[in-house]
């Protein structure tokens, strides 16, 4: 396999756990209401769980409160028992045609712990990257042992599949500082 193959699948797989992390931290609660907070609920929709976006229409009307319009009335109930089952720590209020979500304050240990998610998530996207880098590193190792690829040709290679991860282990570093910033934002 090429240098150019391996370093675009490592780079692939890299951008993928950057993409997961991204993914993880909308989900995170800060001072403001997002629908990111639970559009990826699983309702039980007709037996199937089904994201609450796909079955649902979520707007915030207010800085502290979301708005679950579901698309059929009769869902509610459902949607109400998947809020309340979930850990996101919402109280849902309906009034029969739609749900509502008042997102209280949050405390200073509550927005500690918030941090130390974040983190959780961050570091699970990091392990992902060094895995990625470790199996570019096989790669290279396994084709210079098959003869397919020199000595200095494989040094250049793991060089380059290092600084890969550095910058990718950057870019995780700067999105956990940004959200860590929102979260201690009161």
């Amino acid at each position: 396999m090429p240098i150019d193959d391996i370093m675009m699948d490592c780079e692939m797989q890299m951008e993928k756990a950057i993409e997961h992390v991204q993914h993880e931290l909308k989900g995170i609660r800060t001072g403001r209401a997002s629908p990111a907070l639970v559009e990826h609920l699983q309702v039980d929709y007709f037996g199937s769980p089904t994201a609450l976006k796909s079955i649902a229409a979520i707007q915030v009307p207010e800085a502290t409160q979301l708005l679950i319009k579901p698309f059929s009335p009769g869902d509610i109930k459902a949607i109400e028992k998947a809020i309340s089952d979930s850990k996101i720590g919402l109280t849902p209020h309906s009034d029969g045609r739609s749900i509502r979500l008042t997102l209280p304050p949050l405390s200073q240990e509550r927005r500690l712990q918030l941090v130390g998610q974040c983190k959780g998530f961050t570091e699970h996207a990091k392990i992902s990257i060094r895995n990625a880098r470790r199996d570019a590193n096989k790669l290279v190792e396994s084709e210079e042992k098959g003869k397919l690829m020199n000595e200095d040709d494989a040094e250049k290679a793991k060089e380059k599949i290092q600084e890969l991860t550095k910058t990718y282990e950057g870019k995780i570093d700067s999105l956990i500082e940004a959200k860590q910033k929102e979260v201690m934002t009161v």
